[in-house]
């Protein structure tokens, strides 16, 4: 099904994101876990394209396993940055032929070496190239997109970035998916000022269980994410006893969920970092308010 049309539902819902392995021996036991998410009935499972794309093969294989094993729909992520135009169709020809209905379509993340090197042959520069290949290719692909609600990080300004952003719809995106925030308010400001900007399709809260205290400063590093003082105090308080942190991190990703339903969000993205026991304790957490 196309996320276009999940995202219609009245219904509050989660869906869940996972990511392929680096490498084949670890293939079993990540699809292993992968499926025990899948298992648990969300909205949909979003698979990741893996660094310079090198798990691309893995991406297919595991979404369109969750599909046809668990009947959850998925969405394949697919990136652009210094790849060839014909490394792309390929992958997009890939991508048909695995009867992929979404697409995540993303720039991906400049390694050192590439923010470093001379990116004048690039093919692609930017995501909105990428879901313009995607609209000319034939395909009828539900096309996603990413969004930054604390800006993101090669942008002037937020303004700046939202007339990005809404170029990038513009191309063709039928909604948008959030990095990690872990303060709601960035994200209610954020999506007000997009939609005085006329970018009007969903929008999904992205919300990171932040389980080990080892995580913040990776998702800093990856997001530049603001961490509250609330937050801090949690980390400062358990991050020394692996279970308690736990605990902690998915009981504040919880309350950071039901006060996104509480304000009108129906459906939120969930970055499970392929560990169903944390999924499920979510979904235990929130057992009488999905229904």
């Amino acid at each position: 099904m196309r996320i276009s049309e999940i995202l219609q539902r009245d219904a509050l819902s989660l869906s869940f994101e996972v990511f392929p392995p680096k490498t084949t021996s670890a293939f079993a036991g990540v699809k292993a876990a992968t499926e025990a998410i899948a298992a648990l009935g969300p909205a949909f499972v979003s698979v990741t394209y893996g660094a310079g794309g090198g798990t691309s093969r893995y991406t297919l294989e595991i979404a369109r396993n969750i599909r046809e094993r668990y009947g959850v729909s998925t969405i394949a992520h697919l990136t652009c940055v210094s790849s060839t135009r014909e490394l792309v169709r390929e992958r997009i020809a890939d991508m048909k032929a695995a009867g992929i209905e979404n697409v995540m379509a993303l720039r991906g993340d400049l390694t050192p070496e590439l923010s470093q090197g001379d990116r004048s042959g690039w093919a692609y520069h930017h995501a909105v190239e990428l879901v313009r290949e995607l609209k000319e290719s034939g395909a009828d692909f539900c096309i996603g997109g990413a969004c930054y609600p604390e800006v993101h990080p090669e942008s002037a300004n937020q303004k700046e970035d939202i007339l990005h952003l809404k170029e990038k719809v513009d191309a063709g995106c039928e909604f948008l998916t959030t990095q990690m925030f872990f303060d709601n308010n960035l994200f209610f400001n954020f999506l007000y000022k997009i939609r005085e900007a006329g970018i009007t399709v969903p929008v999904l809260p992205g919300i990171m269980p932040i389980t080990k205290a080892t995580q913040v400063e990776r998702a800093i590093q990856l997001s530049g994410s603001f961490m509250p003082q609330r937050f801090k105090s949690l980390v400062d308080k358990f991050g020394d006893n692996p279970d308690a942190m736990k605990q902690a991190g998915i009981a504040y990703a919880t309350d950071q969920i039901i006060d996104l339903y509480a304000n009108g969000i129906k459906t939120v993205h969930v970055y499970t970092m392929n560990t169903p026991d944390v999924a499920a304790k979510i979904l235990d957490n929130l057992s009488h308010i999905l229904g």
